[in-house]
């Protein structure tokens, strides 16, 4: 285990080709479509119990995401960053967390900035070489195909929750 994924008390996220695996589908009226995974759902939900603030940082706005956030207890919402670092320097003031104690999931050159100012780094594995050369973690699962879950496992085993985050499904 990467010893700094135990310090991440705020876990933040990227959109798409993180939560979804970065199709954009369009209807005839121009409505913007999203397929987010449930298992990455029920992992976040999970992760946040344990104790972990949840944050999404995103360069597109849309009310779909607005939606899944609120539906997964998500603690930060941050959409249409065009600059993610000057938002995330932000939300560290918000959610009252170092640098040090963030990770960051990301998949594209936009996320380097706020990947390489965080604790812990994240990359799904369809990622630009660049990206993950700059990740202290590669999932093994694909964007929006469950690498959010495999992240929330590994930080919960990192942080030694593991156990009481199974309890419940194990009586």
């Amino acid at each position: 285990m990467v010893t700094n994924a135990a310090a991440v008390r705020l876990m933040i996220f990227d959109v798409d080709g993180v939560m979804t695996d970065g199709s954009l589908y369009y209807t005839d009226t121009g409505e913007e479509i999203k397929a987010f995974n449930s298992l990455d759902g029920h992992g976040l939900k999970m992760l946040r119990a344990s104790g972990v603030k949840l944050a999404i940082i995103t360069g597109r706005t849309s009310k779909l995401v607005a939606n899944r956030a609120r539906h997964l207890g998500i603690d930060f919402l941050h959409q249409g960053a065009h600059d993610k670092l000057v938002v995330f320097e932000q939300l560290l003031g918000e959610a009252g967390v170092s640098a040090a104690e963030c990770g960051y999931m990301g998949d594209d050159v936009v996320d380097l900035p706020v990947m390489r100012r965080v604790g812990f780094a994240v990359a799904v594995p369809e990622a630009p070489e660049l990206v993950l050369q700059s990740a202290h973690y590669v999932t093994g699962r694909a964007g929006g195909r469950g690498a959010v879950r495999e992240l929330c496992e590994y930080l919960l085993q990192a942080q030694g929750n593991w156990e009481s985050a199974m309890a419940p499904y194990l009586r």
